[in-house]
C-alpha cells in the first residue's frame, strides 16, 4: 500500500555485505512477502540497488536480498525464497525462528525447550525428537553471515532485524556451511552515516511487557555505530499446581551492537557483538491422553497410578485435569530453562580488482542450564533431570564475488571449529520402583530411589569446504548456473554414564547380574556405559541451474542438485542389544545422500502490482538420519540410525496483490508430501511396544495394536508413513486496508490488517502414531492502528478466535501409554507504541 507519507530513503553504507532495510513509520506492516513486493511505500533499498531497479520503483517497490551473496532483486533470483521484511515481523508477532513458521508455510519448527528446537524445510532438516549434538543441521541459520551450528543458539528474539529470507531446497554452493534442505538468512539494520533511531513499547494481557531500541548514527567521517536493545517478560501459559505458580514464561533480554569503519569507498569493517539471556521458569507439559500399549494391563498407566495410590494410602494421585486445555500441569521436579547466547565477528569487505573479497570472522558461545521432569507427571519417578551444555564455535569464510556481463561468480573457503560440553544428571525418585518394576522388588521403594545416573560427554567438530558457484548469462534472457562444493568433515565425541545408588555406591552391569537380583532391577533402568565415537568424510556436491526470462516479468527455472549432509555420531548414550550389552556399532550414523529437483516459475503483472510464484519439488534421500527411541527412562534418550530411503515432494504457491494504495492481500500456501519411502528396522511406536518381543526369527507381527500382552514386534516396517512433524497442506495469508486520517493534529492513515496461518493433521512422533497426531488448526490475527511520519500507534489480538491447537506431542517414557503435550498459546491481545527519528 502506498502511505501517505512515504519512506524516507536513507543511504545504507555499500560497505554492508548484506542489505540493510531501513524501516521508516509508514512502511506497511504486511505479514510475509514473497519475493519483490509491489508496494510505494515499502522499505528503502540500499545503495547497491541498480539503476534498473530504481527505475522499477514507480511500480513497485524492489525487495533486495543477497541469497546468492549478491544483491539482486528478489524476482530475478531462480530459487524458491520467502523475504519476511523487519515490519512484517513486529506488525504479526513473530518474535523468533519459532514463530517465524506462521509466516513461511514450508517452514516447520518444533520445540519442547530450546535445547530441543528443530527447525525443517520441506519436512527435512534435522531429526524430529530430542536433540542429539552429533548430527548437522539440515537448514543452515545465518546472522549477517554467521553461521549458527545449533538451533538451540539461534533461539534468541529478532533484534533490529531488516529481514529474514528462507531459502528452500540444497544451498550448499552459496553458503558457509553445507545446507541440504535450505537456510535462513538473517539480517540486521546495519550502522549508518545518517543520524537515525526507534523505541517501541508494547503492553499485552497475560503481563505482557516488550520494549525495543535502536540508534544508529556516524562517531567520525569514516566511522558508524548502531546499538539495539530488547528485553521482552510474559506470564506462563500452563498453571503447575505443585508449584503454585505460572510455567513456561518468557523472560528475554537482547543486546547488540556494531561498529563499521569504512577508511574509502572501497573497504568497509564491521565489527558486531550480540548477548542474549533468556532465564523463564519452563518448559513443562501437561495431561493430554493415554493410550493403551502392549504392556501388561497391570504395568500400564491407569493401573500403576492406582498401585502407586494403593501404596500411599491418603495420597489418591490424579492428574490435575483431563483436559489439556484447562492449561493445568502438577510437574514435581525443579525447572529450568536458562539460556545464554552471544558471540563476536569482524566483517571485512574490499573492492579490489574487478570483484570483491569478503572475510567473516566469527566466535559464538552457547550456555544452557536446563531443569526437567523427564516422567511428565507428578509423581515422584523421575526426580530430577538436566543435561547442561556448554558449546564454543569459531568460523572463518573466504569470499570472493565477481560480476560482469556475461559472466558471474562466487567462490569462497569455510572453516570452522565447535566443541560442546555436557553434564548430564538423571535420578529416580521415591515412586520409581512401584512404576518401573514388578513383583517384590515394586514393593521397595529404597530399590530406584536415589538411583542416580551422571552423565559426562564432549563433542569436537571440524568442517572445511571449497565451494563455488558461476552464473553465465548465455543470452539476455537464459542463464545457466552451475555450482559445486568439495566438504570434509570430522567429528569425535566422548560419552560417560557413572551410576550410582541410592547410598551412593557405584554399580556396575558386567558381568550380566543375576535376574531377579537388586542389582539387575537397578541396571534395567541405568546401565553405565561408555563410548568414544569418531569418524571423518569427504564429500563432493554439486547443483545444476537453468533460467530463462520468457518476459521482462516473467522468469522459469529447474534446479538438479546432488547434496550430502555429512556423517552422524550418537552422543547420548548407545541403544542396547537384546541381551542387554550396549551396541557399539551404533556409534555412528551414515551420510545422507541427496537428490534434489525443482522447476519454478516467477511473475509479475498488474503494472508489478501483484506477484505470483510457483515452485514444485522432489526431493530423494538414502540414508535419511532419523532419531529414535527405545522408550526407556534412561538407558538411552534417543538415538541416531539410518532409514533406508525418504522423500519428500510438492507444490508452493505464493500470491501479493495491491488492489490499490489503500488495500494489499497475499497467501502462501503449499502441499508437501513427505514419507519414510522405505524404513524397514524403525522403532515401534507406542501401540505396538512394550509387550514381550516377538521371536527374532518370526515375521514381525503387527496385528494387535494396543492390546496388552500381545507381542510387540522387535523393530516396526513404518514404509510409506509421513515423517513426522510435516502437514500436507499449510497457508499463511493475509490483508491490510488503510484510509487517510488525522489523529491529533497529525495526518496519517488509520488502518486494519489481518493475517493468519492453516496447518492441516500432522504425528508428532518419529514413528508415526495413532495416539501422537495432532489436529490441524488456524490461527487468526487482527491489528488496527494509526501511522504518520515518526509515529505508529496499534492495537493487536492474536489468536483471536482462542482455538485451542497442540504445538508438540510427546510420548511418556517407559510404554505406558502417557502422552504429553505443549499446548499453543491462547487468544492474547495488546497495544504497540513505535517512534522513529
Amino acid at each position: 500500500m502506498t502511505a501517505k507519507y512515504p519512506s524516507v530513503r536513507r543511504r545504507v553504507q555499500a560497505s554492508s555485505l548484506t542489505l540493510a532495510l531501513v524501516m521508516a513509520c509508514a512502511a506497511t506492516p504486511a505479514a510475509a512477502d514473497e519475493a519483490a513486493i509491489a508496494d510505494d511505500a515499502g522499505a528503502a533499498a540500499s545503495a547497491a540497488v541498480t539503476d534498473e531497479a530504481e527505475d522499477q520503483t514507480s511500480r513497485g517497490d524492489i525487495i533486495i536480498v543477497t541469497a546468492r551473496r549478491r544483491q539482486e532483486t528478489a524476482q530475478e533470483v531462480p530459487v524458491a525464497i520467502s523475504v519476511i521484511r523487519g515490519d512484517s515481523i513486529e506488525a504479526t508477532g513473530n518474535f523468533n525462528v519459532v514463530k517465524l513458521q506462521q509466516l513461511a508455510p514450508t517452514l516447520q519448527v518444533y520445540t519442547s525447550n530450546p535445547r530441543n528446537t528443530s527447525v525443517n524445510i520441506r519436512g527435512l532438516g534435522v531429526p524430529f525428537g530430542l536433540t542429539s549434538d552429533g548430527f548437522e543441521q539440515g537448514v543452515g541459520i545465518y546472522v549477517d553471515d554467521v553461521y549458527n551450528s545449533r538451533v538451540a543458539a539461534a533461539t534468541f528474539d529478532f533484534l533490529d532485524v531488516a529481514q529474514v529470507e528462507v531459502l528452500r531446497g540444497p544451498q550448499g554452493t552459496l553458503y558457509g556451511k553445507n545446507t541440504t534442505a535450505g537456510a535462513i538468512n538473517i539480517t540486521t539494520n546495519q550502522p549508518t552515516f545518517d543520524f537515525e533511531g526507534r523505541a517501541e513499547v508494547s503492553v499485552g494481557n497475560l503481563n505482557y511487557r516488550q520494549a525495543k531500541a535502536a540508534i544508529s548514527g556516524p562517531l567520525t567521517d569514516k566511522i558508524a555505530a548502531r546499538i539495539a536493545i530488547a528485553a521482552t517478560s510474559r506470564r506462563g501459559t500452563l498453571f503447575n499446581v505443585t508449584s503454585d505458580r505460572w510455567i513456561n514464561e518468557q523472560d528475554n533480554l537482547g543486546l547488540r551492537g556494531q561498529l563499521l569503519f569504512q577508511p574509502n569507498e572501497d573497504l568497509s569493517i564491521t565489527l558486531a557483538g550480540d548477548y542474549s539471556k533468556q532465564d523463564p521458569e519452563g518448559y513443562g507439559t501437561t495431561y493430554v491422553r493415554v493410550g493403551r500399549t502392549q504392556r501388561a494391563l497391570a504395568r500400564q498407566y491407569d493401573a500403576l497410578v492406582a498401585a502407586v495410590n494403593a501404596a500411599n494410602p491418603g495420597r489418591n494421585y490424579a492428574v490435575p485435569s483431563t483436559n489439556p486445555y484447562d492449561r493445568l500441569a502438577d510437574i514435581d521436579a525443579s525447572l529450568n530453562a536458562g539460556n545464554k547466547i552471544g558471540g563476536a565477528s569482524v566483517r571485512v569487505k574490499w573492492d579490489v580488482g574487478p570483484g570483491t573479497f569478503t572475510s567473516i570472522s566469527a566466535w559464538r558461545f552457547w550456555d544452557w542450564k536446563p531443569e526437567n521432569d523427564r516422567d511428565f507427571t507428578g509423581l515422584s519417578i523421575v526426580s530430577k533431570s538436566q543435561n547442561p551444555s556448554q558449546q564454543d564455535q569459531y568460523s572463518q569464510e573466504f569470499r570472493y564475488n565477481y560480476e560482469g556481463d556475461k559472466i558471474d561468480f562466487v567462490v569462497g573457503l569455510f572453516g570452522f571449529k565447535q566443541r560442546i560440553d555436557t553434564q548430564g544428571t538423571e535420578q529416580q525418585g521415591t515412586d520409581a520402583s512401584r512404576w518401573s518394576l514388578t513383583g517384590a522388588p515394586a514393593n521397595d521403594p529404597s530399590i530406584l530411589n536415589g538411583l542416580t545416573a551422571t552423565n559426562t560427554q564432549y563433542l569436537k567438530s571440524t568442517s572445511a569446504a571449497l565451494f563455488g558457484q558461476l552464473s553465465w548469462k548465455v543470452t539476455d534472457a537464459l542463464t545457466i548456473q552451475p555450482g559445486a562444493r568439495v566438504n570434509y568433515d570430522k567429528k569425535s565425541g566422548f560419552y560417560q554414564r557413572i551410576v550410582t545408588n541410592g547410598a551412593g555406591g557405584v554399580i556396575s552391569c558386567t558381568p550380566a547380574p543375576p535376574a531377579g537380583s537388586v542389582l539387575a532391577a537397578q541396571c534395567g533402568v541405568y546401565q553405565p556405559q561408555k563410548s568414544s565415537p569418531s569418524d571423518s568424510a569427504w564429500n563432493f556436491t554439486y547443483d545444476f541451474n537453468v533460467n530463462y526470462k520468457v518476459a521482462p516479468d516473467i522468469l522459469a527455472y529447474a534446479t538438479y542438485a546432488k547434496s550430502f549432509k555429512t556423517l552422524g555420531i550418537n552422543q547420548n548414550g548407545l541403544p542396547l542389544n537384546a541381551d542387554n550389552t550396549v551396541n557399539f556399532d551404533a556409534s555412528t550414523v551414515k551420510p545422507e545422500s541427496i537428490n534434489h529437483y525443482e522447476i519454478g516459475l516467477k511473475t509479475q503483472f498488474f503494472d508489478r502490482r501483484a506477484t505470483f510464484n510457483l515452485s514444485a519439488f522432489r526431493t530423494d534421500i538414502k540414508n535419511f538420519q532419523a532419531t529414535v527411541n527405545g522408550g526407556q527412562f534412561g538407558t538411552v534418550r534417543g538415538y541416531l540410525a539410518n532409514a533406508e530411503k525418504v522423500k519428500s515432494q510438492g507444490i508452493e504457491a505464493d500470491l501479493k496483490v495491491v488492489v490499490s494504495d489503500r488495500f494489499t492481500a497475499y497467501a502462501n500456501g503449499a502441499y508437501t508430501d513427505a514419507k519414510y519411502k522405505k524404513f524397514t528396522n524403525a522403532p515401534c511406536p507406542p501401540e505396538l511396544s512394550g509387550g514381550t518381543l516377538q521371536p527374532a526369527s518370526a515375521v514381525p507381527d503387527y496385528s494387535q495394536p494396543g492390546v496388552p500382552g500381545a507381542l510387540s514386534p522387535r523393530q516396526c516396517d513404518i514404509s510409506g508413513q509421513r515423517l513426522p512433524g510435516v502437514s500436507k497442506w499449510a497457508f499463511s495469508y493475509g490483508a491490510e486496508a488503510n484510509a487517510p486520517a488525522t489523529l491529533l493534529a497529525k495526518e496519517g492513515q488509520v488502518y486494519l490488517g489481518v493475517d493468519g496461518n492453516y496447518r492441516s493433521l500432522w504425528n508428532s512422533n518419529a514413528s508415526p502414531s495413532i495416539y501422537t497426531e495432532v489436529k490441524g488448526y488456524a490461527l487468526t490475527n487482527f491489528r488496527i492502528g494509526f501511522r504518520s511520519e515518526g509515529v505508529d500507534v496499534f492495537g493487536w489480538v492474536r489468536n483471536a478466535f482462542d482455538v485451542n491447537y497442540i504445538e508438540l506431542l510427546q510420548v511418556a517414557p517407559g510404554n505406558t501409554g502417557l502422552i504429553a503435550g505443549t499446548v499453543g498459546d491462547p487468544r492474547t491481545w495488546g497495544g504497540t507504541v513505535k517512534f522513529s527519528f
